[in-house]
């Protein structure tokens, strides 16, 4: 009746050992680290400059612990804060010998103290939020003025584009602020003009007015049209960060919207502000514009002469100048994805650009007209270019979707893929605010945060203990099994855990021992009835179920409430509660009814168990506790 088959054992004993094994990460804390990163997207990352770390930390006679290449960077941990920062500038000093003009984030990190046993079963703690592992936080504001002239601007080379197509003429287009002012000679032209801006730019509002011997039509932007494009430009702009950040290996980065103009940026780990301000800085603007073939420009490129007027100088991966025109062609908004690929025909790696409606549009005529020209595409970082490739143009190219090829290993094409879709800003942002919440308040946080859960289990064991005997010691070990349990699917999922998240551990504690206090008042019960010990047993932890599922599906239902329409802290608080409520259902049910068996099961002719006192409905007393 009581008696488990033995899969069913086998399946609790991997759960257990399962648990263990990724719950032990979280044990062996976090040691002080320094991690190099790419200071531009341009920049890898490889064993070359894992040897240059090496060499330079060994010049200074300062060993790490553990030094490698992780992803895109390189992370060295060290047995102390006073090697960390030492490392630090040695590191800083051999990397970076200008600071103006770096290649390398050298930043103070923190890193897992976990066995590399551990790691390679892939078993990883959880990841800290900013409250408990220490950090930066900033909040940007996002200037939307900027987005919004910005937005004038490329309407205006539109409007330009339009009107030449539709052979509108016009004494000159420009841009007012937010305003395009378009001046025509008379009012015929004015009324055929305006007529195109109403059909074609939905976004814009026409006026015209007499402007001396001219006529002067200006438009606007509509104020529905304003405000969808500064909701896009946020949305972009928290995109490219993303992007950008993912890049350098920083754990669980939180990058949200707050207000209508605002983003707020959590690095957890990361300690140096400055190194911080230099991984938001690394957001990129990215152009095409078309190389300047003439032989000024031929001679300037080689360093033999002046860059023409209306022509810049930006250098190749190679180091070789490019002369490339000031006009831009197109910019990374027109952009909607970029992906390596091969020629089909030359076997080559290639890059494969898509387009939107507009860029497709810009794209085919400026093909169309410059067939056998090369056309640059240009990424900015920081103020500075670089060509990132100048292949000649072959053919008019439609339809939105543009191959790029040129020699490129298959690496440099996945390289060129990232760095374009990546996108760019689509307006500045100001730091308003920044804080820095230091490692030790961060431990201490961890310290009480500990302790709230351990004094909770000890209490809650106490007087399981003591109120139902050896059933509650049994209730006591699955509560134990539930909290192992919780920890190593948090790990395994790589959550990252915050103060609400601990207080939900709280909680889920209290939740999880009701499901056995129902199960041992109704073995109670079912003893007050003169049921065989056996038989109580057996119809305690039956007729619990029921009870114990529906009260935990309620919980659950309010746990996705607030993982669905909550932010931040709630969420944190809610991923733990809604885990929590699926685990204790199995440690409770499953686990404990395992040791209840395990331990009556094989005892044929049970006359008593120990689960305290039961009180008999006549008032008599029966004590059932060995």
């Amino acid at each position: 009746m009581n008696r488990y088959p033995v899969w069913k054992y086998v399946i609790l004993l991997v759960a257990l050992l399962v648990g263990a094994i990724y719950t032990l990460p979280n044990l062996f804390g976090e040691a002080p680290a320094v991690q190099v990163s790419a200071a531009r997207a341009s920049v890898k990352i490889d064993s070359t400059t894992l040897a240059k770390v090496q060499e330079a930390l060994a010049a200074a006679s300062v060993t790490p612990e553990l030094i490698g290449l992780e992803g895109n960077s390189v992370k060295a941990r060290f047995d102390s804060t006073d090697n960390q920062l030492k490392a630090k500038d040695v590191v800083q000093k051999a990397l970076v010998p200008d600071a103006n003009d770096a290649n390398y984030v050298v930043a103070l990190n923190l890193l897992s103290r976990s066995p590399a046993w551990l790691t390679a079963l892939h078993a990883m703690p959880m990841y800290l939020g900013l409250d408990l592992r220490g950090g930066v936080h900033f909040m940007l504001q996002v200037d939307m003025q900027a987005a919004l002239t910005k937005k004038a601007e490329s309407l205006s080379g539109d409007l330009r584009g339009i009107l030449r197509d539709k052979n509108v003429r016009h004494s000159g287009i420009s841009r007012n602020g937010q305003a395009i002012e378009v001046r025509f000679r008379d009012s015929e032209t004015l009324a055929t003009a305006k007529a195109v801006v109403q059909d074609q730019f939905p976004d814009l509002i026409a006026t015209d007015a007499p402007d001396g011997t001219e006529y002067k039509l200006t438009a606007t932007i509509r104020p529905e049209a304003a405000r969808r494009v500064q909701d896009q430009a946020l949305k972009q702009n928290i995109t490219t960060l993303h992007n950008r950040i993912n890049e350098l290996g920083v754990s669980e980065p939180v990058i949200q919207q707050q207000g209508l103009d605002r983003i707020v940026v959590q690095l957890p780990g990361v300690q140096d502000t400055a190194k911080a301000k230099d991984i938001l800085g690394r957001t990129a603007t990215l152009e095409v514009r078309m190389v300047d073939e003439s032989t000024e420009a031929a001679s300037a490129a080689v360093g033999a002469g002046a860059v023409p007027f209306g022509a810049e100088r930006y250098p190749e991966r190679s180091g070789q100048a490019v002369i490339v025109k000031k006009q831009v062609v197109l910019t990374g908004e027109n952009l909607t994805d970029a992906q390596p690929g091969f020629d089909s025909q030359t076997h080559e790696a290639t890059v494969n650009l898509t387009l939107d409606a507009k860029g497709s549009r810009i794209f085919k005529d400026v093909t169309r007209e410059n067939i056998g020209k090369r056309m640059a595409i240009i990424l900015f970082e920081k103020g500075k270019g670089e060509v990132v490739t100048a292949p000649v143009i072959r053919s008019e190219i439609a339809g939105g979707r543009v191959q790029i090829s040129g020699r490129m290993t298959t690496q440099e094409a996945s390289d060129t893929s990232l760095l374009l879709r990546a996108g760019s800003l689509a307006a500045p942002m100001e730091i308003i605010e920044e804080r820095t919440i230091g490692p030790s308040l961060g431990a201490d946080n961890i310290s009480k945060g500990f302790h709230s859960v351990t004094w909770g289990f000890l209490a809650v064991a106490l007087f399981m203990c003591c109120y139902y005997m050896l059933f509650g010691v049994f209730s006591s070990i699955a509560l134990a099994f539930n909290l192992l349990l919780l920890v190593a699917v948090l790990s395994m999922l790589q959550a990252t855990l915050t103060l609400p998240g601990m207080a939900a551990m709280a909680l889920v504690l209290g939740m999880a021992i009701d499901s056995n206090v129902l199960i041992n008042e109704r073995v109670r019960e079912e003893l007050r009835a003169g049921a065989s010990p056996q038989a109580a047993i057996h119809a305690g932890f039956d007729r619990a179920w029921a009870t114990i599922l529906d009260s935990n599906i309620t919980s659950a239902i309010v746990g996705i409430a607030l993982l669905a329409f909550g932010s931040g802290p709630v969420r944190g608080f809610a991923v733990v509660h809604v885990l929590g409520i699926a685990t204790s259902i199995f440690s409770s049910v499953f686990f404990s009814r395992g040791l209840v068996n395990l331990w009556y099961g094989r005892q044929k002719k049970l006359k008593t168990v120990s689960i305290g006192t039961v009180w008999r409905p006549d008032a008599a007393v029966e004590t059932n506790a060995k």
